[in-house]
């Protein structure tokens, strides 16, 4: 399967092991005196060794590995004590992944492991995802680091209250970042049991209650069937959606454009390829910003 998952430019890696006393998972060990991935069970992808290393020797990158595995990477951990556990914890409450705590916390009581799970609820996410932004060159990109804005309140709006329960327009309802495909790992928190939109590039610029209409307690993601690259990796995002966060629906909003019409097709591929039943609703908007059409397919 595809995922994201760390890279290591050996040229680049001077040997200083910053990245594998960060890896608290033990994906990296120091061999023949380089950082080297030895497993990819344990590697969660999240990318904390990242800001560990001081030369940009680590980047992400999506390829074919093996899909993480919390247990096995748990077991893998335990016999190094509580402090390695508990920053284990925090690393995940850190990037919102609760799903993998959960499992985490109900083996460790499962199996009588005691540790001051006090100390990870307090933990105000002060670890990897709060560090500096700035990061040395080829590091990775700031703007991909997953953020969840679902549990977040609102902007202020600074219109005057309406007795409507109805967000106001210029409200926005994205509830994540990244957006881009490329950039979405396919099994980040918010896509669990998520309802998708998946939107042609176009389409916000062209209908204005985009928003409201089609992204409101929706999970987002954008591409351009005719100008991206690589689209058999859409495919592979999509079906890794559905077969491994388990999402209810798609929502393909497209341009009535014809080469649009391949945005569909994409996601349409990746349902027969997943095996499952997935409802698809596909919206087609015209240039001039009007809604064509809805229908469930």
């Amino acid at each position: 399967m595809k995922r994201t998952i760390i890279r290591i430019d050996e040229e680049l890696c001077n040997g200083c092991e910053a990245c594998v006393q960060g890896c608290h998972e033990g994906a990296l060990q120091m061999i023949d005196g380089k950082a080297r991935m030895v497993s990819e069970l344990f590697c969660d992808g999240l990318g904390a060794c990242i800001g560990d290393c001081p030369v940009g020797a680590i980047s992400l990158e999506e390829r074919e590995a093996e899909p993480y595995d919390e247990i096995a990477t748990l077991q893998r951990i335990i016999p190094k004590g509580e402090r390695t556990i508990i920053a284990h914890l925090k690393h995940l409450k850190d990037h919102g992944e609760t799903d993998y705590l959960k499992q985490a916390v109900t083996f460790l009581r499962a199996n009588n492991i005691n540790i001051n799970f006090a100390e990870v609820h307090n933990h105000g996410g002060a670890g990897c995802a709060s560090k500096p932004a700035a990061k040395p060159q080829g590091a990775g990109c700031p703007g991909s680091q997953e953020v969840s804005f679902a549990n977040q309140k609102p902007a202020a709006n600074f219109r005057m209250a309406s007795v409507v329960s109805k967000p106001a327009e210029n409200t926005s309802q994205l509830r994540q970042w990244p957006v881009q495909l490329h950039l979405l790992n396919p099994e980040a928190q918010y896509f669990r049991n998520a309802d998708v939109v998946l939107a042609a590039d176009c389409v916000p610029f062209s209908f204005p209650d985009f928003h409201n209409r089609y992204l409101a307690g929706k999970i987002l993601a954008i591409a351009c069937p005719k100008l991206d690259t690589n689209k058999e990796s859409y495919i592979e995002k999509i079906k890794a959606m559905i077969l491994l966060s388990n999402i209810n629906t798609i929502t393909v909003v497209k341009m009535e454009v014809p080469c649009c019409g391949g945005l569909l097709r994409l996601a349409q591929q990746a349902v027969i390829e997943s095996g499952k039943r997935i409802p698809i609703k596909v919206a087609t908007i015209s240039i001039r910003g009007e809604v064509l059409g809805e229908e469930w397919i």
